[in-house]
């Protein structure tokens, strides 16, 4: 008993030591858009983000649940396609608040729904039948917590009926 507790002390004193718990808290200290940027797959989104002066609203209070298109969902839709959407202030913050969820769902809460209401003011479809898909988009990473609420991932941008 006295080696096993002496093994988690040497153990703890090693995560310690090597900054693997204390870098764990710091993340969830970041709120959502620090949490994307220092996640370095997401630097289309956090561009779309700025050019769409939603950034201090998601650094706000919160919570939100945000749906996080990754670079390669972006790389997706046609450069043309693209710059014309990041040029639309009024179309892009369309779009990225439909990939907002106001207040925290988890991926557990997540699986129990077949809709859920957007900041942007849509609905979303969610579909269970084969993993989780959000618009038909797939989740390919959940419960990414953030100080103000929560970020899963999805490989495809999400467009609202606009």
């Amino acid at each position: 008993m006295r080696i096993r507790s002496l093994v988690c002390l040497v153990s703890l004193a090693g995560l310690l030591a090597s900054g693997a718990w204390a870098g764990h808290h710091e993340k969830a200290r970041a709120d959502i858009v620090d949490t994307a940027v220092a996640a370095g797959s997401f630097e289309t989104l956090v561009a779309a983000l700025t050019a769409a002066d939603l950034v201090d609203t998601l650094k706000g209070d919160g919570p939100f649940t945000v749906f996080a298109p990754n670079d390669a969902a972006f790389a997706k839709i046609p450069k043309a396609d693209l710059d014309a959407l990041l040029a639309d202030k009024t179309k892009l913050t369309a779009v990225l608040t439909y990939h907002v969820v106001p207040g925290k769902v988890k991926a557990a809460q997540v699986a129990g729904l077949s809709q859920a209401r957007t900041v942007q003011g849509g609905s979303i479809d969610i579909d269970t039948s084969q993993g989780v898909r959000v618009d038909g988009a797939n989740v390919v990473a959940t419960d990414i917590e953030a100080s103000n609420g929560v970020i899963h991932v999805i490989d495809t941008v999400i467009l609202p009926e606009l």
